[in-house]
């Protein structure tokens, strides 16, 4: 893929941009090496005044920023600006806790004396350059919740971001730099994905951090593993999002609409399978189906809008033959199921629901990447749980119930990073996020985040001999 602006509501090349050639890749590495030096020994105030300023400047180019993102990968002009301050949000939250969260921890006295020690305390330093491989679908907030903690922690970061969104990429290292944070602390690769595997297994870079697709994760997974470096990895979804009878219905179904269709459909923890309580399926179904027929497809760039164009014609077209495939198979399309008749420009799907799925259809087992909805009825709880569960994926959940006792077998049951009861999946700076199965492994945000990329370090003091032995 070339590194190019491509403007997916009009499927415009706007800019390209030349691939960094070995001897630049070599320069950056070597300027990443020495700022780690520096910056691993900064007090946490310094960190915490750089971090701010960052979180300032951004909270000013907000608008701008957003105009670009929405240029680059077509989500609408209010999403973007709402993750420009969702930005914002962590590099503060981060700036006001990362010490307390890195601060070192003692042991029972009891287990220091047991050991041997006179005292003894866990330390946390950090590892040093990172190399973070970041997707288009939410091209500052994914960086951020890596930069905003690895920096502050005191290690420094590569960027490689995702080839479609250069601008953005180019703006996160001029953000952090005009910050002031010392020069090569984040440095923007301008590199094709070809070029990741050297700069992983330059002895330089100590870890790595990945979003985005199962395959991009395999690989990055064996080249770290080969290397025995540290990784973080999130990757697909399939986030369920299950319906009892219990349940507030005109809330849940107001909610899945926009669960689904966030970020124009494209986002990993966006609800994708809605699995229903057959006592409640069909109120839910006619309340859901509505709901996505009166969303307004069209330029980003309007502040009316609420759902764009895919990021790209490729993505559009994998789409459409997963709900082909669907359709072929027997499934019903209560809504959509088609490009929209008015736009003959740009990377437009219409809001589709689609019912009567089967196992044997690829959508059952596949991420749809775009405002895709599957909906399953459900015979009780257990079957739910096992729908929810009948998925390669594991990033998060929606549960929409007000019994306790659906809340307790749920939580013990639920194969997924996160649960969450009567609201959207969300990320949030405070709260650990990250997947099981083929959803990834490790954590971000929280401390949890900050800690991923530290060295854990075990300090130990011998107990002083006694002068009376």
């Amino acid at each position: 893929m070339p590194i190019a602006t491509v403007n997916p509501a009009t499927g415009e090349t706007l800019r390209t941009f030349d691939a960094l050639g070995a001897e630049e890749i070599e320069r950056r590495l070597a300027l990443a090496t020495a700022a780690f030096g520096q910056h691993r020994t900064t007090e946490f105030s310094r960190r915490t005044e750089l971090m701010n300023r960052a979180a300032d400047l951004l909270d000013q180019d907000r608008q701008d920023i957003a105009r670009t993102m929405t240029t680059e990968m077509g989500k609408t002009i209010v999403a973007a600006r709402a993750e420009a301050a969702k930005c914002a949000k962590a590099m503060r939250w981060y700036a006001e806790h990362a010490e307390r969260l890195l601060a070192d921890e003692h042991p029972a006295a009891a287990d220091v004396q047991d050991s041997g020690a006179s005292h003894a305390r866990v330390h946390y330093r950090p590892l040093g350059v990172v190399l973070a491989v970041m997707p288009w679908n939410f091209p500052l907030w994914q960086v951020v919740r890596f930069a905003a903690p690895a920096l502050m922690a005191g290690n420094v970061g590569l960027l490689k971001h995702a080839s479609n969104v250069p601008q953005t990429a180019l703006y996160l290292e001029d953000l952090f730099h005009r910050a002031g944070f010392p020069e090569g602390c984040f440095q923007t690769l301008l590199v094709g994905s070809g070029a990741v595997e050297n700069i992983l297994r330059d002895p330089r870079v100590a870890a790595a951090t990945l979003t985005g697709s199962e395959p991009a994760g395999r690989s990055v997974a064996a080249i770290a593993g080969d290397e025995v470096k540290k990784t973080v990895l999130e990757l697909g979804g399939s986030d369920p999002f299950v319906v009892m009878p219990s349940a507030d219905l005109e809330r849940a179904a107001r909610t899945a609409v926009t669960a689904r269709v966030q970020n124009n459909g494209q986002s990993c923890i966006a609800a994708k399978r809605f699995i229903v309580h057959a006592d409640v399926y069909e109120d839910f179904c006619e309340r859901f189906t509505a709901g996505m027929r009166e969303l307004t497809v069209g330029d980003p760039m309007q502040e009316s809008t609420d759902v764009g164009p895919l990021a790209s014609e490729q993505g559009r077209t994998d789409l459409e033959a997963l709900v082909a495939d669907a359709l072929r198979l027997g499934a019903k399309a209560r809504c959509g199921a088609r490009r929209p008749e008015k736009l003959d420009r740009g990377w437009y799907y219409e809001p589709t629901v689609l019912t009567e799925i089967s196992a044997g259809m690829r959508i059952h087992h596949e991420e749809a990447f775009g405002p895709v909805a599957t909906v399953y009825r459900a015979a009780g709880l257990d079957e739910a749980v096992v729908l929810a569960n009948d998925t390669p994926f594991g990033l998060s959940s929606n549960v929409w119930t007000r019994d306790e006792g659906d809340v307790r077998q749920f939580v013990r049951d639920m194969e997924a990073g996160g649960i969450f009861f009567n609201g959207m999946t969300a990320s949030h700076p405070a709260m650990p996020f990250g997947g099981v199965k083929r959803s990834g492994y490790g954590r971000e945000l929280s401390k949890h985040g900050i800690q991923e990329f530290c060295n854990v370090t075990t300090v130990w003091h011998g107990a002083e001999p006694d002068d009376n032995s």
